[in-house]
């Protein structure tokens, strides 16, 4: 068996274990948008998918200027510190998938897998899967345990989730 480096490990499991993320896009008028978007992994191609309505804000956004970023937090503990909260932020380009392409197939499996109780979603007209093309990652694992991540490392994480 390899060993995984502990940084790596806490990487996938908080990936694997958190299913919404905070969404960050540029508005037409160039100002930020963030918004809450549930998430899942498509293992084959090592993106993140999203499922989103046309008509959302968000969607207009990545359409027009796909660069995006991504927060993925562990949830708060009452009585807890903040500070100290593993967390992740994912840099990458996003690309709406045709609808029936083996892409399309691919991520709707593993949005499906993820939640499997809106399938019904999944054949709403105004409703697109969207891959993420993760290139980079600056994760806090804790206090004082941050670091970058590369484009590879991070490929290798997502392909490996469950």
């Amino acid at each position: 068996m390899t060993h995984e480096p502990r940084l790596t490990a806490a990487l996938r499991t908080l990936l694997n274990t958190q299913r919404v993320a905070a969404l960050g896009t540029l508005g037409e008028d160039g100002h930020a948008f963030v918004s809450m978007v549930p998430f899942a992994i498509d293992a084959g191609s090592g993106h993140l998918i999203l499922h989103v309505s046309g008509l959302a804000a968000h969607a207009r956004n990545l359409e027009r200027t796909p660069r995006v970023s991504l927060l993925v937090l562990q949830a708060e503990v009452a009585g807890e510190p903040v500070h100290a909260l593993p967390r992740v932020t994912l840099d990458g380009t996003a690309s709406v998938l045709e609808v029936d392409s083996p892409a399309w197939n691919a991520a709707r499996g593993a949005y499906l897998a993820r939640f499997q109780d809106v399938e019904y979603m999944t054949q709403l007209g105004d409703f697109r899967f969207v891959a993420i093309a993760v290139s980079g990652a600056r994760q806090v694992a804790g206090f004082g345990a941050a670091r970058s991540i590369d484009a590879q490392e991070l490929a290798q994480v997502l392909r490996s989730a469950n």
